[in-house]
């Protein structure tokens, strides 16, 4: 039952085809972006600085529009906008695959590409998220979100290293054009979609003011500021990892293109298993947001000590594990957490926050290797990670109510029923070693999604609102907590 359950949102048929098309189109995102810090790397000589800058052109247009991308989200079709910004990146791959081909690549047109890239990201990046919720129910939206991630991640397992080897004999031209035709796959799957099917998000009219009403949102948030400061501070180096590991592989072990890719498939691997184990959960909590970041911090320190090229691959499995339980657990706590109507320029926020900040640390990360080399730059993200966390996290288990040693996990104990016999919304439980779901830690609860009740209305009671503030550990069911943000 439990393997099934890990799957159960692909009982949706409209969320099963679109997993079908990112299935197969996810290996191809990852070959491309295998060949692209290559070409770079090979077209700048090495350069820490060059790699580093196209990064941060790829992120930058989501710092500069992402509040501004969340807000078309919630005004347009995303089924529609989704091929439309797919069918744009396939072309983009497919250009500069060609460039590469015939050889007239230089650096500036790998920068110009990663920036088109980004701009297309603007839409599609919260589009995919938004819609989602449009295809499976609430109480599969988690698990959805987790498939998500375990598929981008297994394409990230099988991308790399078929990169590697393509590039090794094909060269990096060629992998960027298979990369435009994978878009294909997704178009395809998100036009036998039935519209019939979806519940779509009503959308917002045109109007003034929608950007700063999604920032009094958030703001009004404290748990939600908490924990885009500690996205932002994991991300700072986490979101330049490829990179260090390309510097690591090319510059430290003088390896060629193919121990790269094993390199980026041992990292996704990783990954994949951290995914798989957050399809498990049926609920986002506190304690694996807190753990997940502050072990990928300690990860990428023992990496940039590892005296080898084995040594270094191998940390980076459980570095893998670690950072996705901290993404799908920070990623389903927004989904769960804010209102429909909201829910495009939330997700923009948290995408500018999750992905705004590469274009600020991959020059940073870039200078660190290129002065120190690259062992130091992962050494110096990695204790800075851990620093920043540790003092994020006490801020935001003050905020939640949440006490350190309630982070552990304790023996199950039998929920509690009401007056009619229904299960009340304070599961204690510990038995993590067989449910993924039972871990207790203080799930973070959502608002703003019951439509019985304003997202400024309380959907618990009295006795039950004092008990969750006063046992922050105990699991709080989405439809009853719409008012506990503290």
């Amino acid at each position: 039952m439990r393997r099934i359950a890990m799957f159960r949102s692909l009982a949706v048929r409209n969320y099963r085809i679109y997993a079908l098309g990112q299935l197969v189109s996810n290996p191809g995102t990852w070959m491309q972006r295998i060949a692209q810090d290559w070409l770079v790397l090979q077209l700048s000589g090495g350069s820490g600085i060059a790699l580093g800058m196209t990064t941060a052109l790829q992120f930058l247009p989501m710092l500069l529009f992402g509040l501004w991308g969340g807000a078309l989200v919630d005004r347009f079709d995303k089924r529609r906008l989704l091929v439309l910004t797919q069918s744009t990146m396939g072309v983009l791959a497919v250009a500069l695959g060609v460039l590469a081909t015939l050889g007239a690549a230089e650096v500036w047109h790998v920068y110009v590409f990663a920036f088109g890239l980004g701009m297309i990201a603007v839409l599609d990046n919260p589009g995919r998220q938004a819609f989602v919720p449009e295809m499976v129910d609430r109480e599969m939206l988690p698990n959805a979100i987790a498939l998500n991630s375990a598929s981008f991640q297994l394409g990230r397992v099988t991308g790399p290293a078929v990169a590697g080897l393509l590039i090794g004999l094909i060269g990096s031209g060629p992998v960027f054009m298979i990369n435009g035709l994978s878009f294909a796959f997704t178009i395809v799957a998100l036009l036998m979609i039935r519209t019939a099917d979806l519940n779509p998000t009503e959308r917002m009219p045109r109007g003034k003011g929608q950007i700063r009403e999604g920032l009094r949102y958030i703001g009004g948030r404290h748990d939600l500021v908490l924990l885009l400061v500690l996205a932002a501070a994991v991300q700072f180096f986490g979101a330049n990892v490829q990179n260090q590991i390309a510097l690591m592989v090319n510059n430290v072990f003088e390896t060629g293109a193919e121990a790269f890719g094993v390199a980026a498939a041992a990292l996704a691997v990783g990954a994949l298993a951290g995914a798989l184990l957050a399809a498990r959960r049926e609920y986002p909590r506190l304690r694996l947001v807190l753990i997940g970041s502050m072990g990928f911090g300690a990860a990428q320190l023992t990496a940039g000590l590892m005296p080898g090229y084995v040594a270094f691959v191998l940390v980076l499995v459980p570095m893998g594990v670690l950072f996705m339980t901290f993404v799908t657990t920070l990623n389903a706590t927004f989904q769960l957490s804010v209102d429909p109507q909201m829910r495009g320029r939330a997700m923009s926020m948290f995408l500018l926050v999750f992905m705004g900040v590469a274009p600020i640390g991959a020059p940073v990360v870039g200078l660190i290797a290129d002065a120190f080399g690259p062992q130091t730059s992962l050494t110096v993200g990695g204790v800075v990670t851990i620093a920043v966390v540790g003092v994020i996290s006490v801020l935001l288990m003050r905020a939640k109510g949440v006490r350190a040693r309630e982070l552990l996990p304790r023996k199950r104990r039998a929920p509690r029923t009401d007056a009619a016999g229904r299960t009340e919304g304070f599961e204690a439980s510990g038995e993590s070693g067989r449910t993924g779901e039972s871990e207790e830690d203080g799930r973070i609860g959502s608002s703003g999604e019951s439509e019985q009740a304003a997202p400024q209305q309380s959907c618990v009671r009295p006795s039950e609102e004092a008990a969750a503030r006063e046992l922050p550990d105990r699991e709080i069911e989405p439809q009853r907590s719409a008012d506990l943000r503290h």
